[in-house]
């Protein structure tokens, strides 16, 4: 997530010598050089210094290690912090940055490597307007972002759009194989199953969307569509759809409590 957010933010106007990357692996740090020509080090606090935000896009249990080793930097000079960190709690990323320090929480997902993300942002205090355009900035620059109430409903954020696009892939792996079996070639039902998932998106994307209004347009009475859709009906997808979120939120939440109490420590992540 890292890597597209430095690709997106280059995409969008910010300048190589405007970002640099905290990065302990050698191999990724020269990636990063020849590939955006943005400065990278193995130093996080020499790569935090002077930045106005700071993006902690690390593993949840890097998370609390990483901001305790940059405090002192932080406590200089005030920078808004802007973690990508699946699951770690607001609190205990404000306690590893020290006192005064904003801390927001952002949810992206999968799709924002080509740009065409979502990401729910929580906030525990209130943001200034500086604020909130620059996070709007950074996480805006690989899709759309949605700010969310509580952050409790992060976890939901993580269930539907977070966890969403291996459940549309999945349905296309069906509808692939279902064709498949059918009689069509592999190939050809694969690349059928994509480029619907690939267009109905397109049209679910659209300003004006309606989800049941675009499944109705398709389905015409007495057709193909309504005796597929009365088929998935007599399953009960729509409980099985619901409680397959329900099963992403709570584990979310059961993630988030196994990171309450993170390990200090050293390190570079």
């Amino acid at each position: 997530m890292g890597r597209a957010l430095v690709g997106g933010l280059l995409r969008s106007g910010s300048r190589p010598e405007q970002l640099n990357v905290g990065e302990k692996e050698a191999a990724a740090r020269e990636l990063l050089r020849r590939e955006f020509g943005i400065s990278a080090s193995a130093d996080n606090s020499a790569a935090a210094q002077g930045a106005a935000v700071v993006v902690l896009a690390v593993k949840p249990q890097d998370a609390v290690p990483t901001l305790a080793g940059l405090r002192e930097v932080f406590a200089r000079q005030r920078p808004l912090v802007v973690s990508v960190a699946a699951g770690v709690r607001i609190a205990a990323l404000e306690a590893a940055c020290g006192p005064g320090i904003t801390v927001v929480r952002a949810m992206p997902n999968r799709p924002a490597l080509v740009g065409a993300g979502i990401s729910g942002l929580y906030a525990a205090g209130e943001l200034s307007v500086a604020q909130r355009a620059s996070v709007a900035s950074v996480l805006g620059s690989v899709g759309e972002t949605v700010w969310v109430p509580t952050e409790a409903a992060l976890d939901v954020v993580t269930a539907v759009s977070g966890s969403g696009p291996a459940y549309f892939f999945f349905l296309a792996e069906l509808m692939a194989e279902a064709g498949e079996r059918l009689g069509l070639e592999g190939p050809t039902a694969r690349r059928l199953a994509s480029a619907t998932l690939y267009g109905s998106g397109l049209l679910a994307h659209a300003a004006d969307s309606d989800l049941k209004r675009l499944r109705a347009e398709v389905t015409s009475a007495g057709g193909t569509t309504e005796a597929a859709v009365r088929v998935l009906e007599g399953t009960d997808l729509r409980a099985s759809v619901s409680q397959a979120v329900a099963a992403a939120v709570q584990r979310s939440r059961e993630l988030a409590a196994a990171s309450a109490n993170p390990v200090m420590g050293a390190g570079v992540s």
